[in-house]
């Protein structure tokens, strides 16, 4: 019985301390009239809650609203009095797909 115990007492605290697919750094590039720019994301999940940062050379904001279900995830950004929505899905172990009002964007891990 204590064996029992003790093996699902690990499995559980194994679950507690597992970290989404998506967590961490993601870069990716956006085309735009006035060139090339860098887009970097941090995502953090928790429960079904998604949290994170957007930064640009511009400066950063905090994600909103976010929420997952799956490989599939949303947020919105409010950055110069505009609020963008988005949408993401996690493609591959290092892809992550967004789309938004201004287009698609590939986002990859950075490691």
């Amino acid at each position: 019985m204590k064996f029992i115990f003790c093996v699902l007492f690990l499995l559980g605290g194994f679950n507690v301390f597992a970290q989404n697919a998506i967590d961490g750094k993601w870069k990716g590039t956006r085309e735009t009239p006035n060139g090339t720019f860098e887009v970097e994301y941090t995502f953090k999940v928790e429960g079904k809650v998604v949290t994170g940062i957007w930064k640009t050379q511009f400066g950063e904001s905090k994600l909103e609203e976010g929420k997952i279900d799956g490989k599939k995830f949303s947020f919105t950004i409010s950055f110069n009095e505009n609020k963008l929505s988005s949408t993401a899905e996690l493609v591959s172990e290092n892809e992550i797909l967004i789309k938004n009002d201004r287009g698609e964007m590939k986002l990859t891990r950075v490691k």
